[in-house]
């Protein structure tokens, strides 16, 4: 038996046992030699991982850590890349409401806020979004991250108190996230889902820019509500900027507080396109800034 420090390490191990020739010699395929390279740097990042960020995920779904099992491993490849090792701290937003979230985010270098369904726990995740936007904390919203994010701008800096979503508040006066314009609620469920791939056009000077180096990605989707665009205006004029749209302008697929060393949430779902010798540029961006943000905290103990 053979004990590894790195679950990435065995495709190494296999080759040194030449299994991948074995199977090939079995099948009667061509042997090659593979190409080994790439990987191989990423297990040397990985064995030479001397410091540490911690990373606050907050969901509703925490007790069962698989639920996010996406969203740690693209953490951890973002880590590979700086030589650092990414400690999650698993933080259940039904328990926020009444907590001093100064005791809760101690020692925290980076907050993630990955999807869900359902109204559980939103308040909580409200109430985390304003604080990582208001102590400067690098903050990564995904899909239901980057509307809790936009509900919780609207009430802080827009003062529309009932902001919500109208997949849990349809009373709301200022429904923030909604059906886009074909949607209905009389349609099955089913049938409003935006799923899959799609196209996003990337405006220039904006985290997305700087870290994707594209003008236009496609990224997969999950979700059934979008950002309510008789709001973007005066979101554009308070500082939290559209960065993401669909080719079309219709749909709001990204956006960024602008006064804020990474503050980021998007539609789509970025884990799912993570490797672990090629991390997403958004998980990049937040453990970067979240190393950035740990040493200045050093700095200024200091």
């Amino acid at each position: 038996n053979t004990t590894l420090d790195s679950l990435y390490e065995v495709p190494l191990m296999l080759e040194e046992q030449r299994m991948a020739d074995i199977v090939c010699e079995k099948l009667d395929l061509e042997v090659r030699k593979p190409d080994l390279e790439n990987w191989k740097n990423m297990v040397e990042h990985i064995r030479n991982s001397k410091e540490s960020v911690t990373i606050a995920l907050v969901g509703k779904y925490v007790r069962l850590h698989d639920a996010y099992l996406s969203v740690s491993e693209a953490l951890y490849h973002a880590g590979f890349q700086f030589e650092t090792k990414v400690d999650i701290r698993w933080v259940d937003s039904e328990t926020l409401e009444d907590q001093d979230l100064d005791v809760v985010f101690e020692g925290v270098d980076g907050i993630i806020l990955p999807g869900g369904f359902g109204g559980r726990g939103i308040e909580g995740m409200i109430k985390v979004a304003n604080y990582a936007k208001h102590h400067q904390i690098p903050y990564l919203g995904i899909c239901l991250g980057m509307q809790i994010a936009a509900i919780a701008f609207a009430r802080d800096a827009l003062g529309y108190a009932d902001a919500n979503s109208y997949e849990f508040d349809p009373k709301s006066t200022h429904t923030i996230i909604d059906f886009m314009e074909d949607q209905s609620d009389t349609i099955k469920k089913g049938g409003t889902m935006r799923l899959g791939a799609y196209p996003c056009a990337i405006r220039p000077n904006s985290m997305l820019s700087k870290y994707y180096e594209k003008d236009l990605i496609e990224e997969r989707h999950r979700h059934r509500y979008e950002f309510n665009n008789l709001y973007r205006a005066e979101f554009e004029q308070n500082g939290m900027m559209i960065t993401g749209n669909s080719p079309d302008k219709q749909l709001v697929e990204a956006i960024e507080y602008k006064d804020h060393p990474f503050y980021v949430g998007v539609q789509y779902h970025p884990e799912f396109k993570s490797r672990p010798n090629r991390a997403h540029p958004l998980f990049v961006g937040l453990i970067e800034n979240s190393i950035q943000y740990k040493k200045e905290k050093e700095n200024a103990d200091q």
